[in-house]
């Protein structure tokens, strides 16, 4: 097949059709507009480019439509070509969005858009969010606004800024009751929580994980709260690999307990072995550690709910003398 045929080829399947043939179904908590998941049982495949693009998070393997359909099948790229002319034509489901298109590109730039929104403050939609749905305490709220991390996004959505090593914003991971994303147009770096020069590395997926396992261990001192933003990025790695090669830094892994959480601790061990640090591997009790730090408010609630059952009101009996 000529080069321009493939090409026509290429451009008229989309990987979504190749997905959803295969049994693949989207995950619409976990999509965006730019990378749509699709899973098969404990299988992920991220569609990316406008449908043109994949890759699997839990291995190395991404490419166009012909090499997906090499690696979902094992078939060589000449069996492969046969499999993608069949779809010619097929159109895959289209996810349903709950927030509307952002077609229109910034007028601003990432930092000036990211000092256009205001900072969370107590009783904001923003600081209610975090506080009600996702039981981070005030302590811990109070040190990343510190820190200059939160921003009040739209509709009661919170951003946490990812910063490179000179502090600059190069982007910030997005979530709320029925939105989760990251910055048109930015970078994923780190999202950075805790003292500049604490030895211990907590990594974890999102920016809310980074916040509840701190919240969960009180802050300790000697720890930084770190966030990737669930993608694993040259960027990244790089920014990782900075803070982990000091002689006394301690690499935690404190990623989700699930097989994507398990892929991104093998990189980061690999990570700290390159920059000659310790590591260690820190799993939450349930799927994530915000899960643990939700379930943990709701234990604490039902302890007081318990002792204020059993307390007797207190009031005197008729005749009793009053005290003193």
């Amino acid at each position: 097949m000529e080069k321009a045929d493939l090409e026509e080829l290429r451009g008229k399947v989309a990987c979504g059709a190749v997905l959803e043939t295969a049994g693949f179904a989207v995950d619409p908590k976990e999509s965006t507009r730019r990378a749509i998941k699709y899973r098969r049982g404990e299988e992920i495949i991220i569609v990316i480019h406008d449908g043109l693009g994949w890759f699997d998070p839990l291995s190395d393997a991404k490419g166009d439509v012909f090499r997906l359909v090499e690696h979902l099948d094992g078939l060589p790229f000449a069996a492969a070509l046969y499999v993608v002319a069949d779809l010619v034509g097929f159109v895959p489901s289209a996810p349903t969005w709950e927030r509307q298109s952002r077609e229109r590109v910034p007028d601003l730039s990432v930092p000036e858009r990211w000092n256009a929104r205001r900072k969370p403050w107590r009783g904001s939609a923003t600081w209610r969010y975090l506080q009600g749905e996702r039981a981070l305490p005030d302590s811990v709220l109070r040190a990343a606004i510190a820190q200059d991390l939160l921003r009040e996004g739209p509709r009661g959505s919170m951003w946490a800024a990812h910063r490179d090593h000179a502090g600059a914003v190069t982007g910030w991971e997005e979530r709320g009751p029925d939105w989760r994303g990251f910055a048109t147009g930015g970078a994923k770096v780190l999202f950075r929580l805790g003292p500049v020069d604490g030895p211990r590395l907590c990594v974890t997926e999102a920016a809310i994980d980074a916040m509840s396992l701190a919240a969960l261990e009180e802050q300790r001192p000697d720890t930084r709260y770190l966030s990737t933003g669930g993608g694993w990025s040259p960027a990244s790695s790089e920014a990782l690999l900075d803070l982990a090669v000091r002689a006394d830094a301690l690499l935690v892994a404190a990623t989700d307990d699930n097989a994507q959480g398990e892929t991104f601790a093998k990189r980061l061990e690999a990570l700290a072995s390159d920059a000659g640090c310790g590591f260690v591997r820190l799993r939450p009790e349930l799927e994530d550690w915000n899960e643990d730090l939700k379930a943990k408010r709701k234990r604490k609630d039902g302890r007081e709910e318990e002792r204020d059952g059993c307390r007797m009101p207190a009031v005197r009996l008729k005749g009793e003398a009053p005290p003193g």
